[in-house]
């Protein structure tokens, strides 16, 4: 399949990539570096798959200039990385590490060099466990050593990078994290779940404030993990069902972030175990932003559950399906866009993650073949199109991930990478959908209209 060429989209709309630091830097015992949350859970029996862990990863701590000779080859106008804490305040407040922080300096510099806008993420999941042992993101006591931390940062690097986002989906630190236990630190209780959404909000609102101070004239946003919720048939309790997972997945966090509420209907099926809002936190999480971050990989069908509220989860037969069990559903990112547009009218939005794993065969002849990546790329930047000719201010989209990396739970089985990493000998080979990738976005800049 050949390069889409799509004249709705702008001289101006950005094409990137994206990983983050524990998926991808290893070297977690160098340089001055703390343990992070995600190095415990890592050595807990059962917690990951094959008993994997990020200490190596794909060795992007020392191998990030031939990365970024890849990219310069991939040809994206930004790269999208994050900050790891426990490498720039190793016990999560107090003395700052410099070695840390030369280390992002280097990586700024460098991607800037090669004509790449650095995207820096200052928080994608791995908290330093000396945070987590005062409380983790439930307590508001990490309020301050966030806003901290995101002053340290943006002193360092706010000069040249001009382009922040605060938090990587709340949903899923709160939830996988706090919520069942799938994710680092491994608890399960719905009250720390909701505790910990509330926290990372207002937490948020306060970095936006520092990153305003400290890196004037950038672009600030936060990244939602959003999904599409359809109906599995017409009756009211589909709708229901619809209404209640939208509810919890959506706009438990688009609500408070756009409108400084969140939703009625929500907080009372929560009850007791509903987070307390304290005077000023809607203000502080309603700071203005320049944009939306959205991670889109798939939908949501539903229908009435048997018992409660819970809904009853949809599987089509006909759809196509990801190796992580997620249905390729393209039609849901014009969709989602569109809503969020009308819905909340956020400034501008970004598609910050999008992406498929795969079981791509092993690289031959310097090569590797992976069609339903390509596929599915091709369908969703078209998707993107129609929400542009939709009127949606989308300017930018950041394909995941630009290689291959530890992929949380499932270690290093799920390959979400356009580019392959041999985890035996690192070495990477650039795949079908990083060629496609490539041409996409030279078609886009030969054909886009002045903007």
């Amino acid at each position: 399949m050949g390069a889409l060429r799509d004249e709705r989209f702008p001289a101006s709309f950005s094409w990137g990539a994206a990983t983050s630091s524990y998926q991808v830097e290893g070297a977690v015992d160098e340089g001055g570096r703390g343990a992070s949350i995600w190095d415990r859970f890592c050595g807990v029996p059962g917690k990951v798959a094959n008993a994997e862990n990020g200490a190596v990863a794909c060795d992007f701590y020392h191998r990030y200039p031939d990365d970024i000779r890849l990219m310069q080859e991939l040809g994206i106008d930004s790269f999208r990385f994050s900050v790891a804490w426990p490498r720039v305040i190793p016990g999560g407040v107090g003395q700052v590490n410099q070695a840390g922080l030369d280390f992002y300096d280097r990586l700024v510099d460098a991607l800037l060099d090669a004509g790449i806008e650095p995207c820096v993420t200052l928080y994608h999941w791995d908290l330093p466990v000396a945070l987590e042992e005062r409380g983790g993101w439930p307590s508001r006591e990490l309020i301050g050593p966030f806003t901290d931390y995101a002053e340290v940062v943006a002193a360092r690097l706010g000069d040249r990078v001009k382009r922040w986002i605060t938090h990587n989906e709340p949903w899923v630190i709160g939830w996988l994290g706090y919520g069942n236990g799938e994710h680092a630190p491994g608890l399960a209780s719905r009250r720390l779940a909701l505790a910990a959404s509330h926290t990372l909000l207002v937490s948020h609102g306060h970095a936006v404030e520092v990153l305003r101070n400290l890196s004037p004239g950038s672009d600030v946003g936060i990244t939602l993990n959003l999904q599409p919720v359809y109906p599995a048939g017409e009756s009211e309790g589909d709708a229901a069902a619809v209404r209640y997972l939208d509810g919890f997945h959506n706009r438990w966090y688009l609500d408070p972030l756009y409108r400084g509420v969140y939703p009625e209907a929500m907080l009372e099926l929560f009850g007791a175990d509903a987070p307390e809002v304290r005077d000023g936190d809607m203000a502080r999480i309603m700071t203005p932003t320049d944009y939306l971050g959205i991670n889109y990989y798939s939908r949501h069908v539903v229908g009435e559950g048997s018992s409660g509220t819970e809904p009853r989860y949809v599987h089509d037969p006909d759809g196509e399906y990801t190796t992580m069990g997620w249905e390729v559903y393209p039609q849901g990112l014009t969709d989602l866009l569109v809503r969020v547009k009308e819905d909340y009218e956020p400034p501008a939005m970004q598609i910050t993650e999008n992406g498929a794993a795969y079981r791509d065969p092993a690289p031959t002849n310097g090569r590797v073949e992976d069609p339903r990546r390509v596929a599915y790329f091709a369908a969703h930047v078209a998707a993107m199109g129609d929400a542009i000719a939709a009127g949606v201010p989308l300017t930018a989209y950041y394909a995941w991930s630009f290689m291959d990396n530890f992929e949380w739970a499932f270690g290093y089985g799920q390959r979400f990478g356009i580019v392959h990493v041999d985890f035996d000998t690192l070495v990477r080979t650039p795949k079908a959908s990083f060629a496609f990738y490539r041409d996409q976005i030279a078609s886009q800049r030969a054909t886009s209209p002045t903007s």
